[in-house]
Order: structure tokens, then C-alpha cells, then sequence
């Protein structure tokens, strides 16, 4: 059901502004489709994550694995292919979720269940010192492409 939401919502968005992309987000119109889209997409993906590490078995790892998986089938997808980039960019948007809900379990929840038994508020500083870090070593640069 969730799926056919993001689709649902994606042809919608299409049908009525020509265009899907997260560049031409540049009215309240089109705003207002992304995130409705980024809510459907966000709550899919969470529930994919649960679905594949509980209901399916595979537990928190063997779900961070599939879509660490399916992220870098992706990845190839827009480097060796000539698939719509737009397209791309929403599959691996929504596989970005399930990873992110399941990585997630890994360290929150119990070792009886599989996870790491660390608190929340540690994972969470744990993750918020990583990205500091990054945003601090890596450069950043504009994107390149129109307009730049």
C-alpha cells in the first residue's frame, strides 16, 4: 500500500507540474508534492527495514546488508547506465530509509534480539560526532552541472 503511495503520489506530481525532479522544486506546488512524496517514501522505507529484519527473518545485519546491497546496485545503475537519474535518485532516496531503520536497530535494541543493547542517546551522539567530523574533514564544494 505504501508503495503504491510514493507511485501514486510521483504520477500525481508528474501529471500536474511535467516533472518529478528535485531541481525544479521551485513553488509552493511542487513543495507541497515533495513532501508528500518524502512522507510516503520515509514511512515505506521504515517499514521495509522492519518487515525485512523481522517478518522476513533476515535480522538487523542481514537487512543492512540487502540495502547496502540494493544502494550500490543503484549506484552502478547511475554510473554504467543511461536510466533516468530522477529515477534513480527516488529509489536510492527510499532505500536510504530502510538502511538508516535498520542500522539503527543494530545498535539500539537488545542482544537477545540481535542488536547491540547500546542507548539511543549514545548511538545518536555516536552518529552526531561522526558527521561533525565529516562535515569538518571532507571539503564541500558546489555540485556541478546547471547553473554552477
Amino acid at each position: 500500500m505504501l508503495f503504491a503511495l510514493v507511485l501514486g503520489s510521483l504520477a500525481v506530481w508528474y501529471r500536474v507540474t511535467g516533472t518529478v525532479s528535485v531541481d525544479a522544486v521551485n513553488s509552493p506546488k511542487s513543495e507541497i508534492f515533495y513532501w508528500v512524496t518524502i512522507m510516503f517514501s520515509q514511512t515505506l522505507g521504515t517499514a521495509l527495514g522492519d518487515w525485512t529484519a523481522d517478518d522476513a527473518g533476515l535480522g538487523y545485519l542481514g537487512g543492512v546488508a540487502v540495502f547496502r546491497g540494493a544502494l550500490i546496485v543503484v549506484a552502478c545503475l547511475h554510473f554504467f547506465t543511461k536510466i533516468s537519474k530522477t529515477l534513480l535518485f527516488r529509489a536510492a532516496f527510499i532505500l536510504t530509509h530502510p538502511l538508516g531503520a535498520v542500522s539503527g536497530d543494530v545498535f539500539d535494541k537488545p542482544v537477545a534480539q540481535g542488536g547491540m543493547a547500546i542507548s539511543r542517546y549514545t548511538a545518536s551522539g555516536v552518529l552526531a560526532v561522526a558527521i561533525v567530523a565529516c562535515i569538518l574533514i571532507f571539503p564541500q564544494r558546489a555540485a556541478a552541472g546547471k547553473g554552477h
